[in-house]
């Protein structure tokens, strides 16, 4: 039964991106839009945008190396692996649940951390990459884009998205330990 289940997803992984670039040409050519010139005003309007979100981003990645060199990073480790404890969630695994809401950047450095000192087919290895791939950077994503536009008051996007967070790391833990524990 987990074989198979696994078997689709794998199927499922190869064919979703070029399926999904095969759908978007396809559904343009049947609405006549020209896809290539959208396209190319979409790179446009996206360049803009990153040139208006560049000072918040070193902001954000300034912010988010200040609180890993100061120790503030270790000593929440500390804290919060009683609790991890509880869910099922190796202690390795600690870090990556608790920097990929603030960098993505951060987050792809500390899985690499995690899997080449446990092995990427390890329990903790998946877990990790499944974390990755399910959670958000939430605070990056408040910083640098609500910045961008000039949004000062958030109102539900924290609580939002920290419920978000906080939910695709336990169904990631629930998970692999489901499926690989």
């Amino acid at each position: 039964m987990m074989k198979t289940f696994i078997d689709i997803i794998q199927t499922l992984s190869v064919i979703a991106i070029p399926g999904l670039v095969i759908f978007i040409v396809g559904y343009g050519a049947i609405k006549k839009v020209k896809v290539y010139s959208a396209f190319v005003e979409g790179a446009k309007e996206g360049f803009n945008v990153a040139i208006r979100i560049i000072p918040y981003l070193v902001a954000m990645l300034v912010a988010i190396g200040i609180f890993r060199a100061s120790g503030a990073m270790d000593m929440l480790f500390t804290v919060l692996s009683p609790v991890t404890k509880l869910i099922g969630m190796p202690a390795e695994a600690l870090p990556m649940a608790l920097i990929r809401p603030l960098s993505g950047s951060g987050a792809l450095g500390v899985m690499s951390e995690i899997m080449k000192a446990n092995g990427a087919d390890s329990v903790v290895g998946r877990m990790v990459a499944v974390m990755m791939g399910s959670g958000e950077t939430t605070f990056y994503v408040l910083a640098v884009y609500f910045g961008s536009v000039s949004i000062t008051r958030t109102r539900q996007a924290v609580p939002a998205g920290i419920i978000a967070d906080v939910v695709s790391i336990v169904v990631s833990v629930v998970l692999v330990n489901m499926i690989w524990g």
